[in-house]
């Protein structure tokens, strides 16, 4: 007895697995001339290929854009916790302020206040302008009314706690009094 060769034997297991989308190909359509068969599966293969491509490539530019903005916005929650003790410090200023400009106190705290101001702007966080500024429900936050003879109505009349900006998204939004117009005569 001789034994099949390896080669004989991984061709004849080949063929006794049937094919599926070849057996349904052949029953649908007249047999095709094998050049065109081949032709087809290369077009298949290309356009696989050119498919998985475009998808790693758009994959590659995704990932750079992801990476790129939180290296951006990655200082967003630090500065955000930092918002709470700027505002306890701005009263601890006024304070020093109101006992005496000239006092050493006070004259510290400016310094340090001048120094938290540039480490906001290097870090790419600005101040909300708010005052005099029509209201803005995207940037400012209304806490209270009050009638203004002389402040439009929807215009902001003051600054209740500042508001912050990160690049161009919102840390914290400013805390404002909105003027709501002149007082109505009062009727008799």
């Amino acid at each position: 007895m001789t034994e099949p060769s390896p080669d004989t034997t991984q061709q004849a297991a080949f063929e006794e697995i049937p094919n599926p989308e070849a057996s349904a190909s052949v029953e649908d359509a007249a047999p095709l001339d094998p050049i065109t068969a081949l032709t087809q599966e290369v077009e298949r293969w290309k356009d696989m290929a050119y498919r998985s491509q475009a998808e790693l490539d758009n994959f590659r530019k995704r990932s750079a854009r992801e990476a790129q903005e939180t290296r951006a916005y990655a200082n967003g929650d630090l500065l955000r916790a930092l918002c709470p003790i700027l505002d306890n410090f701005d009263m601890g200023l006024e304070a020093a302020r109101q006992e005496s400009e000239k006092s050493m106190v006070f004259m510290g705290m400016s310094m340090v206040n001048r120094q938290l101001q540039d480490f906001l702007r290097d870090s790419g966080a600005l101040e909300i302008e708010a005052q005099g500024k029509v209201f803005d429900p995207n940037l400012h936050e209304a806490v209270a009314q009050e009638a203004s003879p002389t402040v439009p109505e929807g215009t902001v009349i003051r600054v209740t706690r500042r508001g912050y900006k990160l690049k161009d998204r919102l840390l914290r939004a400013a805390s404002v009094i909105v003027s709501s117009g002149p007082t109505p005569p009062a009727e008799a």
